[in-house]
């Protein structure tokens, strides 16, 4: 996959300046960025804006692993040590933020992009391991433009504890948008891609280096991580 960005103004795409969003003894090492997709088609526009999107972070100086979602179980139907779901939650621990990229379908995302969600646990033990991290969330659909997937997945976003940026991109009509090799075409729609990853970047960068204090809550500071681990992964019984 190439990283070359052609439809990009370079006088105007500027690099993060880090100097003006972090404190002096904030990590410094390159942001480490998670890129979900919701579609296993062969041409799935979703992936296709998801690789876009990995192109660009890759540019604003980012680490990016992409999880391919083909062969992950449905929440339930297999254990934890699963490869495939394994291999999703060890890239959410080893995350500092995430892209959701969904089609709309019927009206919602799909069920490939909550069953992502759905296997990256809220809890692992004491640890939360999407907590404090920032999110950016994306849907591409093949009618007229749409924000009801963006919308699910903020309120998703929001119940696993993550930072979700304000700036966010939904792509109408996505098979006018993407030429024969896949790259999208140069269009407003576009542009709202980079704004979405810089703005993202920027978050991330910003708030890294404090996300424990900024999700620190006094609930849970009365209680030991003991206390907190088995609450967190009580069994509830319903009659």
């Amino acid at each position: 996959m190439s990283d070359t960005l052609p439809h990009i103004d370079t006088d105007q795409l500027e690099p993060i300046d880090v100097e003006a969003l972090i404190h002096p003894d904030d990590p410094r090492h390159p942001p480490r960025m998670l890129v979900l997709y919701g579609s296993l088609r062969e041409r799935s526009y979703s992936r296709l804006v998801a690789e876009e999107a990995g192109r660009l972070l890759r540019w604003f100086g980012c680490e990016v692993k992409t999880f391919n979602p083909s062969g992950l179980p449905l929440p339930d139907d297999a254990d934890v040590d699963h490869p495939k779901v394994a291999e999703l939650r060890e890239l959410a621990q080893w995350s500092e933020g995430m892209v959701w990229v969904s089609p709309e379908r019927h009206g919602a995302m799909t069920g490939i992009m909550k069953t992502q969600i759905d296997w990256i646990p809220l809890s692992l033990g004491g640890v939360r391991p999407t907590q404090g991290k920032t999110l950016a969330v994306m849907e591409v659909s093949g009618g007229s433009q749409s924000f009801n997937a963006v919308n699910q997945m903020r309120i998703l976003g929001r119940w696993m504890r993550m930072l979700t940026i304000p700036n966010q991109s939904s792509v109408p009509k996505a098979f006018n948008e993407f030429d024969d090799d896949g790259r999208m075409r140069a269009s407003p729609l576009y542009h709202r891609i980079v704004d979405v990853c810089e703005e993202l970047v920027k978050f991330t960068w910003l708030t890294r280096g404090r996300a424990g204090y900024l999700v620190d809550r006094y609930s849970e500071r009365v209680e030991s991580a003991e206390e907190v681990s088995k609450r967190v992964n009580q069994r509830t019984h319903r009659a």
